[in-house]
């Protein structure tokens, strides 16, 4: 006589522990992937310099010119809810100068906020103005030391040459390492307001930004960083679908 085989019903304490082992190893894969928050409700805030799309050197990951670099940004950035993505307006338009304006699309604007940081009412530490003025006063004395050895060298080397080397040395040793315009400056102290990730290729803005306790992050790594947010979005997603499975 045949018998048919018994089908057993799956308990339902075994789907839910199943369902709860998949959003246990859904949350150990996103605490894997670094800087980028858990949950969407809390984005985490990101500040962007122009060097991210105007520096050669470091844009090439995302665009061969700031125009390909910035759509490329664009592209990804849309796929990110766990991220903000942020540029003072002094930045903003020192952008728009580099790229073509008529290809890039609207979803700019929706995508990269523009926000003057609040210079009224934020508190910068004392100390920043001391070393400010105390480095200032280092480099005037190296320009200084540049000047004297240039003078000294007319006499064996042309003109040309030596205003051509005294210029690249002056400007070594006045500009390299310091924050030295406003643009700077909003940039330094909108991460401070926002307690944002700040992205930049300025050696001067990553040096203030460790003094004042600023999160920055390698330039180089920033496509990278990029995909991980879209891989964590992916994961929060799955995450919370799984959770919400009775």
């Amino acid at each position: 006589m045949y018998m048919a085989p018994v089908k057993h019903k799956k308990n339902s304490n075994e789907s839910k522990v199943t369902s709860d082992e998949k959003s246990k190893t859904l949350k150990s894969s996103l605490s894997n992937l670094p800087f980028v928050p858990l949950t969407p409700s809390i984005p985490l805030k990101v500040v962007l310099d122009t060097s991210l799309f105007v520096n050669p050197d470091v844009r090439t990951s995302l665009g061969s010119n700031p125009t390909e670099a910035l759509e490329t940004f664009l592209f990804l950035a849309a796929q990110i809810h766990v991220l903000e993505f942020y540029m003072p307006p002094s930045i903003f338009e020192e952008l728009l100068h580099f790229v073509e304006r008529d290809k890039i699309p609207a979803d700019l604007l929706l995508i990269l906020h523009q926000k003057p940081p609040k210079k009224h009412e934020l508190k910068t530490p004392a100390f920043l103005l001391y070393e400010l003025i105390e480095d200032i006063r280092e480099r005037v004395n190296k320009g200084l030391r540049v000047a004297e050895k240039a003078v000294r060298s007319a006499e064996s080397k042309k003109t040309d040459e030596v205003i051509q080397d005294m210029r690249r040395k002056y400007r070594e040793a006045l500009r390299e390492g310091i924050i030295d315009s406003k643009e700077d400056v909003d940039l330094l102290l909108l991460a401070m307001e926002l307690d944002a990730l700040l992205i930049t290729a300025d050696q001067g803005l990553v040096k203030w930004a460790e003094k004042l306790g600023i999160r920055w992050l390698f330039p180089e790594k920033f496509k990278e960083y990029l995909l991980s947010a879209i891989k964590r979005t992916e994961l929060i997603k799955k995450s919370f679908a799984h959770e919400s499975v009775p």
